[in-house]
């Protein structure tokens, strides 16, 4: 795995900011015990979905209710990662409302 200037990069999505920050702090832990370089948590721009739904069925066109959704996104590059990295990586078990990438570069 300890090939020149191999990096993983990990990019992280939840609804819950909490969520997302507490998967970080897992990855980065693991990540510097087991003796990798991290780069990061990088916050990226969070998106937010806003819908806008009319609340009475006939009239009223103003009476409306508007909800949102944001989405939470963080980037986490891992520089030199060693075999026990990988491993230990593979093995780490996070919250179900986090969505995670993970590329090779």
């Amino acid at each position: 795995m300890t090939t020149a200037n191999q990096t993983i990069r990990i990019r992280l999505k939840a609804f819950d900011h909490r969520l997302i920050d507490k998967s970080v702090r897992e990855i980065v832990d693991t990540a510097k015990r087991t003796g990798a370089i991290v780069r990061g948590p990088i916050p990226l721009p969070t998106r937010r979905e806003r819908y806008t739904v009319l609340i009475s069925p006939h009239v009223n066109k103003d009476a409306r209710d508007q909800y949102e959704i944001r989405t939470h996104k963080r980037l986490l590059d891992i520089v030199e990662p060693t075999d026990k990295t990988v491993d230990a990586l593979s093995k780490l078990d996070l919250a179900a409302g986090v969505d995670v990438q993970i590329k090779l570069q």
